[in-house]
């Protein structure tokens, strides 16, 4: 009788851990489930604040108030910063403003054109003005394809707590 006890003793320990056991598992994936569900929602609010960037960009763009190739170099650079599904292939989908980067990225700007001679100088301003104005049509309607592409997916994310 008394080993009988004990093996019913023992035999309720171990469905007593058991059972712990199984809740400790499911807490643990209901914690990464919140965890991916956190994540996912600050990458949808990272991105919808680029997009809003690259929004007033495009803007700036196709009104002509800004230089194209200061639009192509912070448009190229901050849409790299996009992560997930929204993110975009520049070079495959917009052409024409990512070879412009390519053409304009290695200038010299700021401080830096202070420092160079005015031949260089005016050797880069000719290059870039001659990229500018043969790829100006075609990146304007690029940065409007890129606007409306960015527009609806910069909408405003709703914060919840759980």
């Amino acid at each position: 009788m008394n080993v009988t006890l004990l093996a019913a003793l023992a035999i309720l320990i171990l469905l007593a851990l058991a059972v712990y056991a199984g809740y400790l598992l499911l807490q643990l994936k209901k914690q990464k489930e919140l965890q991916l569900q956190q994540q996912r929602l600050a990458i949808a609010k990272r991105n919808a604040n680029i997009f809003d960037s690259v929004n007033t960009l495009c803007m700036a763009g196709i009104q002509g108030q800004c230089d194209l190739s200061e639009i192509s170099i912070r448009v190229y650079c901050i849409m790299d910063y996009v992560q997930g599904d929204a993110r975009v292939d520049f070079d495959a989908e917009y052409p024409a403003i990512a070879e412009l980067y390519h053409i304009v990225k290695d200038m010299a700007r700021g401080d830096g054109r202070t420092q160079l001679s005015k031949k260089d100088r005016m050797q880069q301003n000719l290059t870039r003005h001659k990229a500018e104005s043969r790829l100006n049509d075609a990146i304007v309607a690029e940065l409007k394809q890129l606007q409306q592409q960015v527009q609806p997916l910069n909408d405003q994310i709703a914060i919840t707590q759980l």
